[in-house]
């Protein structure tokens, strides 16, 4: 089983945790003392109170949570963060309001999910062409709608 190491910050009242047997990602939760307000298209980086220390050849991916997005149009600006195993300082968030309304994070309120993943470096090889495909170079909607 793979390990991962979690330093508590002295802000943090909330560790990551899985919500269910089978969910893939880990909670993770604001580690604020007062509500921060998210005005409608405002970014925000979010503290969890975290530091992480992951083994070698793995990574975390930092996602929205759904019901987030769905519900009150709250999501990361960069849709998925990577967490690369040789960081050390605090996992933050950065979220933004992609709604028309104020919403207001509360102190340990769940606001992404983290989820671990192996990691495989390739070897880079440069060809002057590739194998074809029935597809090619249809994209963006090209297989259906």
């Amino acid at each position: 089983m793979t390990i991962l190491k979690i330093q508590r910050l002295p802000h943090n009242k909330m560790i990551p945790e899985y919500q269910t047997n089978g969910a893939a990602g880990m909670d993770l939760c604001a580690a604020i003392d007062v509500p921060i307000e998210l005005k409608p298209l405002e970014r925000k980086l979010i503290p969890t109170g975290i530091k992480i220390e992951l083994e070698h050849g793995y990574e975390a991916q930092v996602r929205a949570r759904s019901g987030l997005s769905i519900k009150h149009g709250i999501t990361m600006i960069n849709g998925i963060g990577t967490v690369d195993e040789d960081y050390r300082g605090e996992l933050c968030v950065p979220m933004v309001n992609i709604s028309n309304e104020t919403y207001t994070i509360q102190p340990n309120e769940r606001i992404a999910q983290m989820v671990i993943n192996k990691v495989e470096h390739v070897k880079i090889e440069i060809v002057t062409d590739l194998t074809e495909t029935e597809r090619g170079c249809g994209g963006f909607g090209s297989t259906g709608k």
